[in-house]
């Protein structure tokens, strides 16, 4: 019987490092970024919606502007940061790898 040897795993083949070795480090920049964008976003629907109700300075329309920059800004921050927690707490199939480098 003939084996070729070429194509074969061996245990040598394992424990080689890799270029497709999951780095599970926190991207301690990516995060701030994202946190970053979170709060904004959250602090923009709020003035937002209390400038469009006339509870605070300005008109209806700068607070229409100002909830809908505050949206745009919450959905990116509030997807990378729950990645970034999940990835904190270990839960299956959430790795720091998920989120893009800046």
């Amino acid at each position: 019987m003939y084996v070729d040897h070429a194509f074969s795993i061996s245990d040598e083949d394992i424990m080689m490092e890799t270029s497709y070795t999951v780095n599970n480090k926190p991207p301690v920049k990516e995060i701030a970024l994202a946190v970053s964008l979170l709060v904004c976003g959250l602090l923009g629907i709020i003035i937002g919606s209390l400038m469009a109700y006339n509870h605070v300075g300005g008109d209806t329309a700068h607070g229409v502007f100002f909830a809908i920059l505050g949206v745009i800004l919450f959905i990116p921050g509030s997807y990378y940061t729950r990645i970034a927690y999940y990835a904190y707490k270990g839960y299956k199939g959430f790795s720091f790898s998920n989120i893009p480098p800046v």
